[in-house]
């Protein structure tokens, strides 16, 4: 009955029996436990019965004890259908825990198969594929938006004229090296400057004063 409710079979009430079975097995184990109580109450009130007269009225006393051993028939009886009914009602709720666990399983499964719908590793593959081609599309977008307007720069041209600058930078160290201020010049050489300028100047007086004097 349980198996067949798990794949589906049979009417809502069919499907329905395997939590009356619980009910009703609790209910009779809880009728079973009160009579398994009430004989054993029997059972002690003739054992009582029987070392009251065993020594006064042994006939009381042996019936006494043949009640006993009735109720403890009985109540062996009682116990013994308590054991079944506990077992049987273990079986069930066990099986009903496993098939609810089974139906919450199928149910994820059915709501994956719906999410998935017609998705396959191909089509997975194919739309990263496309999404791949989108990003390099955009990233090239980008660099040609960045780039300035105008004409193009020659890479080389810049390249040959930034050489000429630092040449000419080096050419300029080099021949300011080759000069030797006066400060450093030795003082002879400082006289001697100083007297070719004085004659320098002297001679010039006296152009000056041939130019007069033959006017």
């Amino acid at each position: 009955m349980v198996w067949s409710y798990l794949f589906g079979a049979g009417s809502s009430g069919q499907r329905d029996s395997p939590k009356r079975a619980i009910i009703q097995l609790r209910q009779q184990l809880e009728t079973l436990s009160k009579k398994e109580k009430y004989t054993e109450q029997r059972i002690a009130e003739q054992e009582a019965l029987a070392r009251k007269n065993v020594n006064t009225n042994k006939i009381v006393a042996k019936n006494a004890l043949k009640r006993k051993k009735m109720f403890e028939a009985e109540l062996e009886r009682v116990q013994g259908q308590i054991a079944t009914l506990e077992s049987q009602s273990s079986a069930i709720e066990s099986a009903n825990i496993n098939f609810e666990t089974m139906k919450v399983m199928q149910a994820g499964a059915k709501a994956m198969k719906q999410i998935h719908g017609n998705m396959n590793i191909d089509k997975v593959d194919a739309t990263m594929d496309e999404i791949r081609e989108q990003v390099s599309l955009s990233e090239e977008i980008g660099e040609a938006i960045s780039r300035p307007l105008g004409e193009t720069v020659d890479e080389d041209e810049l390249e040959d004229e930034l050489e000429a600058l630092q040449q000419e930078e080096l050419d300029a160290k080099m021949l300011n090296a080759g000069r030797v201020p006066s400060s450093k010049l030795p003082e002879s050489a400082t006289n001697r400057v100083e007297l070719e300028s004085e004659d320098e100047d002297e001679e010039e007086e006296l152009r000056k004063l041939q130019r007069e004097m033959a006017v």
